[in-house]
Parts: C-alpha cells; structure tokens; sequence
C-alpha cells in the first residue's frame, strides 16, 4: 500500500511554498515571483518548471540540471527551518491519521509511500505529524531525490518491498493512494491498483474519468478502502 504524501495526507503548501521561495531566491538569485504548478508533480519537475516561469535561461549545455542539486540540498534545508511551522500551519487531511491505522490493523499490509518530495523533505512532514509510526520508509519511494518518473519508481518500490520482506506482491495487489490524475497515471504505468482521493485538487469525476479503480470523497470513511484491500489477491 502506497500513499501520496501532499493533499492525500496532509496540507503544508504555506510553508512548503515560502520554503521554495527561499531556496529558489539562493540558488538563482532570482525572486519566485510566478509559482510553478504543483499538482502531481516531483519536485524536479517543479524546479525545471519554476525556472521557465520566472526568467532563468534553460540553456542546452545543461546548467539548469546543475541547479537542481544545490538547489534540493537548499530546499530541505530551508524547510527543516520551518519544521515548527509545519504542525502550526499544516495539518491532517481529513480522515488521514485514521485510514492509516485502519489498514495497519490488516494482516499482511505493508503500508509505504510514493511522492513527488525527497526523501528528507517527505520524512520531515509525516514526522511533523506523526504519520510515519505507520510506514516503512526503508522501502518508499521518493521522486524527488530519485530519477524516475512516478510509474517506474512504483515498480522499484515494489520490488524493494519484495527483497525486504522475502514475499512476492502482485501488480494489482500493489495499491497506489493519491489525488491528481497524473498519480492515477503513475498507477497505471506501474501496473498498480489506483485509489483516488478527491481532496487534493482534482474533482471526483476527473479522477473517474483518468481511470481510477476506486474514487473517494476524502479519508473519513476507511471501510471503501479496507474492502478493497480485502477483495485483491
């Protein structure tokens, strides 16, 4: 069981945001003045995209890849700055803390992550919540700090889990739990079972209509969730 960290668990875009500000403003000495899209994104493509927005010259002899390095190492550090802020600002999604216990309790679950943030930024925001009492990270996979798209890093985290824990999980007994119709995408090319939560910014019918095998309003009711994870192989 895979989960998507931003809007499907927990909201902290406020400091994420002025975090980003912060490091975007070290590393290129340009003020983030138009914000990138967000959205279902890893954090590489945010940084490639912020740098098109606000007049930072992509050059072809690889200068902005070059950024992206100092840029993630900034990053994380201006966000554990803001640590406090995260529990102050932020907060659960609703529903989050309990879906999360709701399927720990289910024998043979191994419950992970797969987002878009590295791995030092996506550990700092479950730990500011309490989350990661719950999850492997050892096996997560974590687009930001891994060069692969979110389809092929669900198939590495998968095998991960495989090798960690000496048992085989099927593709569709592999369930990916996010909000945005890329990460439904993401599920698809992984070969994974997708489960949408309409509480990011996709509504519920963009999430039907990207394919999801199962749409839910929000976190507040595990049983759709349980079922589900019952029903597979």
């Amino acid at each position: 069981m895979l989960w998507n960290i931003d809007l499907t668990l927990l909201d902290v875009t406020r400091v994420t945001r002025a975090a980003y500000a912060e490091a975007f403003a070290a590393v290129t000495g340009r003020p983030l003045v138009q914000l990138p899209q967000m959205v279902g994104q890893t954090e590489p493509e945010i940084f490639f995209d912020a740098l098109g927005r606000n007049g930072v010259s992509l050059r072809a002899d690889g200068e902005s890849e070059r950024l992206l390095v100092p840029f993630g190492a900034e990053f994380a550090t201006r966000l554990a700055a803001r640590k406090p802020e995260l529990s102050q600002q932020g907060h659960l999604m609703p529903g989050a803390q309990e879906a999360l216990t709701a399927v720990a309790g289910i024998g043979g679950v191994v419950q992970s992550v797969l987002t878009g943030s590295s791995r030092p930024n996506a550990t700092l925001k479950l730990r500011a919540f309490r989350l990661d009492r719950h999850l492997d990270l050892g096996i997560g996979g974590f687009a930001g700090s891994e060069p692969y798209p979110k389809g092929a890093l669900l198939r590495a985290t998968r095998l991960r889990a495989e090798e960690k824990y000496g048992v085989s999980f099927a593709e569709r007994a592999t369930i990916y739990i996010a909000d945005s119709p890329r990460d439904v995408e993401a599920a698809k090319v992984g070969g994974a079972t997708s489960v949408a939560v309409a509480s990011g910014r996709a509504s519920t019918a963009e999430l039907r209509e990207a394919g999801a095998d199962l749409v839910l309003p929000d976190l507040t009711s595990p049983m759709p969730l349980i079922t589900l994870i019952r029903a597979l192989p």
